[in-house]
């Protein structure tokens, strides 16, 4: 029906073939532009962020500590995805063997709990740089901040190895046909011949459980932030506004997109088209990565002089490395 290969034997097949976007093969072409301009984006802008306050000795605060491990976590999660989709949506070279399958979902799953995770450290971060300022290098203190960096990355994988085993151990005697852009474990678990029933409800419930609570204490933090915003100046209050309203945006890009892909996985299969159920799962893979270096990072003074800084060696230096190169070759 689609054109794809098929296993139709009793043993585990060795290749998984991924459709793309089922239903928007047309588009394909498109998609692969796109996504290779967002990807060159977030992959550019991450990668600043991370060199920018690496380099820097004076951003070590908690704040910039927490957005350098955000940045290479969304290294991470797009580069588990998007070049793959590139390839299917430019070439059309869709396999992908059976443990490179596992490995992706593995990465992909872990990735958006860790940076739900530091999206949360966040926002503890803002509410004690404003509510508590006295105390802010007592409470976030180095040990504390490798603590919970150590928590957040100990609770993904707790929560996400099991899903990767109980999926990877399902029997597949049918369809190798995935009906995703990459192995997301409800589309894979699907292919199963066995129950994929656990599986599921365990991805469910976890993710609620993660999500749910994370989503809960920052809007707490960003109640707490704002409540104290208003007792500044007209211009600190506007300033908070601004920050919390931009930082808010870029989570619920994240948190919605997530969360919906997931019910509407699990409730909407007929009422969805299939490739909304894509749509959606892909974007907040895509989107939060390009957009989390542009709110978090370049929005902030000392980030955006710095990385202009950078920016400006760097040109400098390859135009000294240009002249240079001439002068050799008249000389």
């Amino acid at each position: 029906m689609l054109g794809l290969p098929y296993n139709h034997t009793m043993e585990t097949p060795d290749t998984f073939f991924l459709v793309g976007i089922p239903g928007l093969q047309a588009s394909h072409l498109w998609l692969a532009f796109s996504l290779s301009t967002v990807y060159s984006v977030a992959l550019l802008g991450n990668t600043l962020v991370v060199a920018v306050i690496w380099m820097d000795s004076t951003l070590q605060e908690p704040m910039y500590y927490f957005l350098c491990v955000l940045s290479a976590t969304d290294i991470i999660m797009v580069s588990s995805v998007v070049p793959k989709m590139v390839n299917i949506f430019y070439s059309g070279d869709s396999s992908i063997s059976f443990n490179a399958c596992f490995i992706q979902m593995f990465f992909v799953h872990v990735a958006t709990a860790v940076e739900t995770g530091l999206l949360l450290a966040m926002a503890f971060d803002r509410y004690v740089a404003i509510c508590k300022p006295l105390h802010y290098k007592k409470i976030l203190s180095p040990h504390v901040m490798m603590g919970m960096s150590v928590a957040i990355i100990i609770r993904a994988i707790i929560f996400m190895t099991p899903l990767s085993w109980m999926v990877s151990h399902l029997p597949f005697c049918g369809s190798n046909v995935v009906l995703h852009s990459y192995c997301e474990h409800i589309a894979v678990a699907k292919l199963a011949c066995g129950n994929p029933m656990p599986s599921s409800l365990y991805s469910l419930i976890g993710s609620s459980i993660i999500v749910g609570s994370d989503m809960a204490f920052i809007g707490a933090s960003y109640k707490l932030i704002l409540q104290a915003a208003f007792s500044f100046s007209k211009n600190a209050q506007l300033k908070a506004l601004s920050t919390c309203g931009s930082h808010i945006g870029v989570m619920a890009l994240y948190y919605l997109p997530g969360m919906a892909s997931i019910y509407v996985a699990w409730l909407g299969q007929d009422i969805v088209p299939l490739y909304t159920q894509v749509l959606l799962a892909d974007l907040y893979l895509v989107i939060p990565p390009t957009l989390n270096p542009i709110i978090y990072g370049l929005k902030t003074k000392q980030i955006r002089e710095q990385t202009w800084s950078l920016l400006m060696r760097c040109l400098s230096d390859c135009s000294n490395l240009g002249l240079g190169t001439q002068n050799l070759f008249r000389s």
